[in-house]
């Protein structure tokens, strides 16, 4: 038998590494999941273009560069925030995670700046494809983005402070759900719509019941140096904050159905999930297994699409169809 050489195992390795674009599916379905994400985000943009004309008395259903601008630009505003996550958390995770992407190798930190480089190009051209004044609003979502990205230059500070960490960091979700409603209101000239506050409030708080509701775990499942509510508060504390911000979400959330004249169909909707988080919250705390935080954050998830889509999507398509 051949003896192999020192060495020849990394350049075999090597030589089948996969290519550019393997490795970015790769990146994507470990760190930003397209399809996931997109069906989310779908939800939030469309919505909030779709609540926004509502607002403004329209029956007809949107222009399509209108959601498209709104959609694209939101999805490339949560890729360059996972990015910003790489760069800011690349320490930790050399230390705690190393399996991660970044850490092992997989991509680096060059290629994923150039990625937001050229998605912030690509939201450039689309805001000035639909209205070049939107730039303004864009600007703003940038500067935040830019500033989260260096924890406002008080990262130990605000680690320390973990509530204040959370509320500061969703800032970026309302401001990325205003211009989104943008895209339809401010081509018209006439300012922002009464009633827009309420769509954007239950935006802030949604994003926390995403952000808690994914980084609550079975204590089999804490890892050393991974950040999570349920280690942070307990299971109790952090699974009681979660159902509290799905709470004051749907108070936000029937508030601006009620400036829409389809508060019902919303409250009936909510109050339905509600239930379900409790009954879901109620399994993981008589029994914190792995399967039942995942519900959790799955059931975060369900819950943010079927609150843009009632609010949004769905009383505009209704009032389109019966008019």
């Amino acid at each position: 038998m051949r003896e192999t050489l020192p060495g020849s195992e990394d350049k075999t390795a090597a030589s089948v590494r996969p290519s550019v674009l393997g490795r970015f599916w790769i990146y994507q379905r470990e760190r930003f999941p397209v399809v996931a994400h997109g069906i989310l985000i779908a939800a939030f943009s469309s919505s909030a273009v779709c609540f926004s004309s509502l607002l403004r008395g329209k029956t007809g259903l949107p222009a399509p560069l209108t959601v498209i601008v709104a959609f694209s630009t939101a999805f490339l505003f949560f890729l360059q925030l996972r990015i910003a996550d790489e760069f800011k958390d690349l320490e930790e995770d050399r230390r705690y995670r190393p399996y991660r992407a970044v850490p092992r190798g997989l991509v680096s930190l060059r290629e994923l700046g150039m990625l937001g480089v050229a998605a912030a190009v690509i939201q450039l051209l689309l805001g000035l494809a639909l209205d070049p004044s939107l730039l303004l609003l864009l600007a703003v979502a940038w500067t935040y983005l830019a500033l989260m990205s260096k924890e406002f230059f008080v990262g130990e500070w605000l680690k320390r402070h973990p509530v204040l960490y959370l509320i500061s960091h969703m800032v970026i979700i309302p401001i990325v759900d205003f211009y989104a409603t943008a895209c339809d209101w401010w081509p018209a000239g006439n300012g922002p719509p009464r009633g827009l506050g309420w769509f954007v409030a239950a935006s802030y708080s949604n994003g926390i019941v995403i952000e808690i509701g994914r980084k609550i775990r079975a204590h089999a499942d804490e890892e050393t140096g991974v950040n999570t509510y349920s280690a942070l508060w307990g299971p109790r504390v952090a699974v009681l904050v979660w159902l509290g911000a799905m709470l004051t979400t749907a108070v936000c959330a029937v508030q601006a159905a009620a400036q829409i004249d389809f508060l019902i169909p919303v409250a009936i909707v909510l109050a339905m999930l509600l239930l379900t988080a409790g009954t879901v919250a109620w399994r993981f705390l008589s029994v914190p297994t792995t399967v039942r935080s995942k519900w959790i954050e799955n059931l975060s998830g369900i819950w943010t699409i079927l609150l843009y889509v009632s609010i949004g999507l769905i009383p505009l398509t209704w009032r389109w169809w019966t008019l």
